[in-house]
């Protein structure tokens, strides 16, 4: 509301100043008080320009914050959820009951191949049979050792139709173990393999299906990544 007075009260000292400079044209002389208030006017609307595009500005800039700190508290969210998830799996630890397991399949609902991509990619296992420990990601597909330890991980792989399936198994960027069905012919095959791995906290494990290759999954849970804690050293 001040605001809005401030800009009619401009207004109307910017018009009274037009009139005085139209009738100084006219040939009306103005004293130089009224010249200087006219200059003063003139500066003021300027001023209130600038103020406006300032106001415009820093209102952005709140906006902007306003999400910033939206963004910090989901962050914080997080940081306490794992924070709590690592006290209690130190607790296990020392209480000598850590448990970290987990199993899943390929599909939720529906049927069909998943694949073929350009590039490799990590199978998502999005049908989660259990998670203890909470180290696998349904969204990534991907394993994360919380522990230092030896793990033990198996998965299976299917194909329906055409034969050109190819599923390794992967630790961060190294290659552990894979299966192979590109020569069958039409047919439905299945096949597995499995490793036990050393793994450091944070290393990353998941089953990788090859560039251009694809896999056949519906109800029948054929495609599964499964995991499990063998010993902590």
């Amino acid at each position: 509301m001040k605001k809005l007075r401030m800009k009619v009260v401009v207004l109307l000292m910017l018009s009274l100043c037009l009139t005085l400079s139209g009738a100084q044209g006219e040939g009306t002389s103005l004293s130089n008080s009224q010249l200087e208030t006219c200059s003063f006017i003139s500066e003021l609307a300027v001023l209130k320009v600038k103020l406006d595009t300032m106001d415009q500005k820093l209102g952005a800039v709140e906006t902007r914050l306003q999400v910033s700190e939206s963004q910090v508290d989901k962050l914080n969210s997080v940081n306490k959820a794992q924070e709590k998830q690592l006290k209690k799996l130190k607790k296990d630890i020392a209480a000598g009951q850590l448990k970290v397991a987990f199993s899943a399949a390929l599909r939720t609902s529906g049927s069909g191949y998943i694949g073929p991509f350009t590039t490799h990619t990590p199978l998502q296992y999005k049908r989660v049979f259990s998670n203890f420990g909470s180290g696998y990601n349904p969204a990534t597909g991907i394993f994360t050792a919380m522990v230092k330890g030896v793990y033990y991980f198996r998965y299976t792989m299917f194909y329906n139709g055409n034969a050109n399936a190819v599923v390794a198994l992967m630790k961060n960027e190294e290659f552990l173990v894979s299966t192979w069905d590109a020569v069958s012919g039409r047919t439905e095959d299945s096949a597995s393999n499995a490793v036990i791995v050393q793994l450091e906290v944070g290393d990353n494990v998941f089953a990788q299906l090859s560039a251009n290759r694809n896999v056949y999954e519906d109800g029948g849970n054929y495609n599964t990544f499964s995991g499990f804690l063998l010993f902590t050293n």
